[in-house]
């Protein structure tokens, strides 16, 4: 499809890109750009040396040039003192093509002294812009490190970091269980209360309720029978009290 492609490149570029400012770390990126800064500072130290190396060379020929000078200028002056003009003459040509070329040496130092001088000068700025780089660096460092510290002690108070994000997820799960536990606790007393685990336990004996209702009537009969019976044994029953009421007639 038309776009795809575009559409794809642009979000796999997002997730690098995101990717990459979460494992950016400010303060290695800071030393990372001051050190390529050194590095360039070295570089225009190196070229700074390099010229002065090739003026140095230079000057040397120029030296040479100019001995050479002197001695052609004076060996045409004794030629022409012997009567010679032409060996007079050599001589001096070659001085005029050494004049020639000490003037091209000179004008060639003249300029890697002028370049010399902008190196010169590019490096006494550099070295002042590096060096306020470098306590810029220093301190956004160290704001850094501060902002960071604050964070995580705001997440850790507030509980929106991760680990403590974990933390509540599973203290959430404790309370949910607490819950869920307290509530078949008053289920189950409730319950137990109503008879349920009572009717529960009379399963296996093959009683239904009806004989358990016979069960406890019996049972009731049998208490009074024998209530009756210590009664009567006492005295205290129907049948001593009829016994006592025919003494006391007889006495009368």
């Amino acid at each position: 499809m038309p776009g795809m492609g575009g559409r794809m490149s642009t979000v796999i570029k997002a997730k690098i890109s995101r990717l990459l400012d979460r494992a950016e770390d400010p303060g290695e990126t800071l030393d990372y750009s001051y050190q390529k800064q050194l590095e360039s500072l070295q570089n225009v130290k190196k070229g700074i040396a390099d010229v002065v190396t090739a003026k140095k060379r230079l000057q040397m020929q120029s030296q040479k040039l100019e001995q050479s000078v002197v001695k052609l200028d004076t060996q045409a002056r004794q030629a022409l003192s012997a009567g010679n003009e032409e060996l007079a003459r050599t001589a001096l040509e070659r001085k005029n093509v050494a004049q020639t070329e000490l003037q091209s040496l000179d004008q060639q130092v003249a300029e890697l002294e002028g370049q010399q001088a902008k190196l010169t000068d590019s490096e006494q700025k550099l070295r002042t812009k590096i060096e306020n780089f470098r306590t810029k660096k220093e301190v956004m460092k160290a704001q850094y490190s501060a902002a960071e510290a604050q964070v995580r002690i705001s997440e850790a108070a507030t509980g929106v970091g991760e680990q403590m994000a974990d933390v509540g997820l599973a203290m959430q799960r404790a309370a949910d269980k607490t819950e869920q536990m307290r509530a078949r606790a008053d289920a189950v007393a409730e319950l137990e209360a109503a008879g349920t685990f009572d009717d529960l336990t009379t399963l296996g004996t093959g009683q239904d309720d009806i004989d358990r209702q016979l069960s406890q009537l019996s049972s009731s009969s049998q208490v009074d029978d024998e209530m009756a019976k210590m009664k009567a044994e006492l005295g205290q029953g129907p049948a001593g009290g009829e016994s006592k009421q025919l003494e006391e007639g007889q006495g009368s």
